[in-house]
């Protein structure tokens, strides 16, 4: 058996992974109404999608932090 060790910033970006996955998710239900002609969703749906932009900044600032981890050593 290996033991993996969770390097600086490994956390942030697997939840920045899982926040995107979910903004996205809302994105394409938030979009679909359009190409089917349906009513729009409530505004709700429309803050899910902007988890996309979220997710994206917490992997972002869990890359920088394993960077900035990395060039210490």
């Amino acid at each position: 058996m290996t033991h993996e060790t969770n390097n600086a910033g490994d956390l942030l970006v697997r939840a920045g992974a899982v926040v995107f996955i979910i903004g996205a998710l809302g994105t394409l239900a938030t979009i679909a109404p359009l190409f089917l002609g349906s009513d729009p969703l409530p505004t709700a749906a429309y803050l899910v999608s902007m988890l996309m932009a979220v997710g994206f900044a917490l992997a972002l600032a869990g890359l920088l932090r394993s960077a900035q981890a990395a060039s210490r050593k």
